[in-house]
C-alpha cells in the first residue's frame, strides 16, 4: 500500500485589486491631510478601492484563478477552499461564492475570520488538513474590502486602508516545505482595533426586546497597535523559526502584514533582517488586511525575485488582537 504524502508545499499564488485607485493627493481633497504627512508616517502613497459594482467574491475568484493557473491545478481538483476575510459580501460567508465562481465543485468552502492575521491563520489551518491526509489540494484566499467600513472623515485611519485579494494553492508533497509556525491571541487588547456592532433595542411582544443595528466604522488606537506589533511580531517569528530549527540568517525573505512601513522597518531591525530581504508593497496598496501578505507574495514571485527553495518567514498581526508566523519554502 502506497504511503500518503503528509508534507505540503505552496505551489502557486495569485492576486487581484480593484481598478480604481486613490492616491494621497486625491485623499487630501476629502480630509485635511497631505501626501507628505501620510507617506512619512505610513509609507503609503496610494490604495485601491472597490466600487459599487465590485464584490469581495469577485476579487477573491480572480486571485484564486491566477493562483490555480500558476500551480497548474484544475479547480475541480481542489478539495478545500478557505477564505480569510473580515468583510464578506454575505455575513453568512463568501467562500461558497468563490467556489461557485471558479467551478471548484468538489471543494468544501468556508470563511475564516482573524482580521489582519487571517491569511497566516488560514495557511496554518490548511496545513493541518493536508498533514492529516484529509485533503491534498487546498486553495487559501485572503481578501478584504475595508473601504466599506472606513470612516472617511477620520484622517487618522482613512489614510491606511485599501481593498484587494490574494490567494495561494497548498498541496500535499513528499517533501515538507511548511517548516514551522506559531499563533497567539490576546482578547484583553480587543478595544485597540475593531469594527464594533452597535444596535438598538427593538420591542417585539410581551416585554421581549431584541437588538437590531449595524457595524460601526473601523476604530483603532494607532499607538497601541504599533507598540503591540513591534514587540510581539519579532517574538512570534523567532518562535516559528525555533520550531523550524532555523535562525534569522536562514531567512531569504521576511513577509509581514503590510500595515505600516514603520512597523515593517522596526520589526526587521529587531530581527536583524537586512532591508533587501523585507518584502513591501504597502506604498501602492495600503493595508488590505487578510490580503496584504498574498498580494505582496504574488507581486514578488511574479517579478522573479523569489526563487524555488527560498525560505520565507511570514507574519500576520492585527485585530483580536491576534498574531502569528509561518515559515515555508517557495516550491515553484
Amino acid at each position: 500500500m502506497q504511503q500518503m504524502a503528509t508534507g505540503l508545499a505552496v505551489t502557486g499564488c495569485g492576486s487581484a485589486a480593484p481598478e480604481t485607485s486613490l492616491d494621497n493627493h486625491g485623499l487630501s481633497q476629502i480630509v485635511d491631510t497631505s501626501d507628505e504627512w501620510i507617506a512619512s508616517r505610513t509609507g503609503i502613497r496610494s490604495r485601491h478601492l472597490a466600487g459599487p459594482d465590485d464584490t469581495l467574491a469577485k476579487l477573491g475568484a480572480i486571485a484564486a484563478q491566477n493562483a490555480l493557473e500558476m500551480a497548474q491545478v484544475e479547480a475541480t481538483d481542489i478539495d478545500l477552499i478557505l477564505l480569510a476575510t473580515s468583510t464578506p459580501d454575505d455575513l453568512f460567508g463568501s467562500a461558497c461564492q468563490i467556489q461557485a465562481a471558479i467551478g471548484a465543485k468538489h471543494a468544501v468552502a468556508f470563511d475564516l475570520t482573524a482580521a489582519c492575521s487571517g491569511f497566516v491563520f488560514g495557511m496554518i489551518t490548511a496545513a493541518q488538513f493536508i498533514r492529516t491526509g484529509v485533503y491534498r489540494n487546498v486553495l487559501l484566499v485572503g481578501a478584504d474590502v475595508l473601504s466599506r467600513w472606513v470612516d472617511w472623515t477620520d484622517r487618522r485611519s482613512c489614510v491606511l486602508f485599501g481593498d484587494g485579494a490574494g490567494a495561494v494553492v497548498l498541496q500535499a508533497n513528499d517533501t515538507d516545505r511548511f517548516l514551522g509556525f506559531a499563533l497567539h491571541s490576546d482578547g484583553c487588547l480587543h478595544d485597540c482595533l475593531n469594527v464594533q456592532y452597535q444596535g438598538e433595542a427593538r420591542p417585539l411582544t410581551g416585554g421581549i426586546n431584541v437588538s437590531q443595528g449595524t457595524y460601526q466604522p473601523i476604530s483603532m488606537n494607532g499607538k497601541e497597535v504599533y507598540r503591540f506589533a513591534v514587540n510581539r511580531v519579532p517574538e512570534v517569528v523567532e518562535k516559528a523559526l525555533f520550531q523550524s530549527d532555523l535562525k534569522t540568517d536562514d531567512i531569504d525573505w521576511l513577509l509581514l502584514h503590510q500595515a505600516n512601513q514603520r512597523i515593517l522597518d522596526a520589526v526587521a531591525k529587531r530581527l536583524k533582517v537586512p532591508a533587501e530581504k523585507v518584502i513591501s508593497n504597502i506604498a501602492n496598496y495600503g493595508n488590505t488586511s487578510a490580503a496584504t501578505i498574498p498580494l505582496a507574495l504574488d507581486a514578488t514571485v511574479r517579478k522573479g525575485h523569489i526563487k524555488p527553495g527560498d525560505t520565507i518567514a511570514a507574519s500576520g498581526f492585527g485585530a483580536g488582537l491576534s498574531w502569528g508566523a509561518a515559515i515555508f519554502q517557495w516550491q515553484r
